[in-house]
């Protein structure tokens, strides 16, 4: 399913051009079907370490964000998606580049399977990537949010900072809750992508068809 949405993503695809790519295992399958496509971009810019030497791997050339300029087009996976194409992004620890490759990039195309999307958001443990003095501290104000907090154990992002999984939070107001929880002081960025959400949603189902949601 994640195969398939990855692979309908590719007409976005353009010759020449520069695009995002995002993290995680749906991503890899969008970098894999991308070294064999027709449509050739000039190269990427990578949201993680781990997606540079995956696009390296298969010969796509490296470009860093700063003397790209705005992107056509971002590519990457969800954790979940809402009717509203607002996700929880971050499981495999890379939200906040993700976040800064979506923001530059005039189109976003979000590849899922179809389990991804769900009514309201915050099954999925929302990530948080702290600066870690500030790991306590945002600990006792999430959990005056409502939510559990969790020291995701033994990682580092590539920023060098910790995550905190936000457990058991029903995320009515994506939007609302993204900016409180950018405001905490020692936040980095969390993995609510309500603000710069996708605009177009491509789910993978089990026979091999591919939905596509706009708004």
């Amino acid at each position: 399913m994640k195969q398939a949405a990855a692979v309908a993503a590719l007409e976005w695809v353009q010759d020449d051009s520069i695009i995002g790519v995002g993290t995680g295992s749906t991503a890899n399958h969008f970098i894999d079907a991308l070294a064999n496509w027709h449509t050739m971009p000039r190269g990427a810019v990578p949201s993680s370490e781990a997606t540079e030497a995956r696009l390296r791997a298969v010969g796509i050339e490296i470009y860093d964000l700063n003397s790209s300029g705005t992107l056509s087009l971002y590519v990457d996976g969800a954790d979940e998606a809402n009717a509203n194409l607002q996700l929880i992004k971050g499981g495999g620890g890379a939200l906040t580049r993700e976040k800064i490759v979506a923001a530059a990039s005039i189109k976003f195309i979000c590849i899922a399977d179809a389990s991804k999307k769900v009514a309201v958001l915050g099954d999925f443990p929302l990530p948080i990537e702290v600066i870690p003095m500030a790991r306590s501290y945002v600990a006792r104000e999430i959990v005056q949010l409502g939510g559990d907090p969790e020291l995701r154990d033994q990682f580092r992002t590539d920023n060098g900072n910790v995550i905190l999984d936000i457990h058991n939070m029903k995320i009515t107001d994506p939007l609302q809750l993204e900016q409180q929880i950018n405001q905490l002081a020692g936040v980095v960025s969390c993995g609510l992508f309500a603000r710069r959400p996708a605009d177009v949603l491509l789910l993978g189902n089990s026979d091999g068809s591919v939905e596509q949601i706009t708004i």
